[in-house]
């Protein structure tokens, strides 16, 4: 039994995410919860550090959250990263189904989506209701959406485009790899977050509950902003030997061999940002350079 949600199918007590860790997460401080969930947003997202790939702006009008959208070449191949955030304001999404139009073959992360992509029908939710802990966080996550006017990844995102390529794990071949290494989702977060240089910022409880009970979506987003942004530094700190960013990652870079092989020239790689200082770095060993880097803005937050 499963859900689609954060680029990837969260299975009930497997390797994807077990009731124990739903358990952990649950029994965590309303702000620490909160926070872990952030983070997670962006993960399924020194030298070149994550936070070259995720950044806040700020002028007198507002303060964006923005993500990399960065341009390789090689032997007269493009190969674009472009970065996703699993909730973000509904005008991201759009901008990001246009340019994605753009691309002979665009590969995207979801564990769990092989048949997604190549113009397949969408999949069908599954019929069975998911396990009582599992709903719990499910309940933070689209609680979240709501409270900040937010839409999610996979409600705008057009996962059945013709050019759209599956390049990440089966969910037999992830589970099997997380049982292998002993992995879960939230036991490599906390490990980030221990091994972090610095711990990511937690939002200001008092400030959550004031927007949220409040009808005051903006404060709720200015207090996240950060938290988001510094997790994708703390996943940094894990992203070789683990399923989660490196066997995924290993996944995405075979695909994309594949496609070049066959003759494409111009590729789109659309994963969490969380997963680009690993891509980058194997696309640089590849021998490509980068040529360009822009910004997509996901959440606008305008200042009172």
């Amino acid at each position: 039994m499963g859900v689609h949600t954060l680029g990837m199918k969260f299975s009930v007590g497997n390797g994807g995410m077990r009731c124990d860790d739903v358990a952990m997460i649950i029994r965590m401080s309303w702000a620490r919860k909160v926070a872990v969930v952030a983070a997670m947003l962006a993960a399924t997202g020194e030298g070149s550090l994550a936070g070259d790939f995720i950044r806040i702006r700020e002028d007198d009008q507002a303060a964006r959250l923005q993500t990399a959208y960065f341009g390789y070449e090689k032997d007269g191949v493009r190969v674009d990263l472009i970065g996703a955030i699993h909730i973000a304001d509904k005008r991201y999404y759009e901008f990001l189904n246009e340019s994605f139009e753009d691309y002979e073959a665009l590969l995207f992360e979801m564990v769990g989506g092989e048949k997604l992509g190549g113009g397949e029908k969408a999949l069908e939710p599954e019929a069975e209701p998911a396990e009582n802990k599992l709903a719990a966080l499910l309940t933070i996550y689209e609680t979240m959406e709501k409270t900040l006017n937010l839409s999610g990844q996979g409600a705008v995102i057009d996962y059945t485009a013709q050019n759209f390529v599956h390049a990440d794990l089966t969910m037999k071949e992830f589970e099997a790899l997380q049982k292998e290494r002993g992995e879960s989702l939230v036991s490599f977060m906390i490990q980030s977050a221990l091994t972090a240089k610095r711990p990511a910022r937690e939002p200001n409880s008092i400030n959550l509950m004031r927007g949220m009970l409040g009808g005051k979506p903006d404060l709720v987003k200015r207090e996240l902003m950060h938290t988001l942004a510094d997790a994708d530094k703390q996943i940094d700190s894990l992203d070789g030997e683990n399923v989660i960013i490196g066997d995924r990652n290993a996944r995405c870079i075979e695909v994309l061999d594949r496609e070049i092989a066959a003759g494409k020239k111009n590729i789109g790689i659309f994963y969490g940002a969380a997963h680009f200082p690993d891509l980058e770095r194997r696309l640089l060993e590849k021998g490509f350079t980068r040529v360009f880097q822009k910004w997509a803005t996901a959440w606008r937050v305008a200042k009172q």
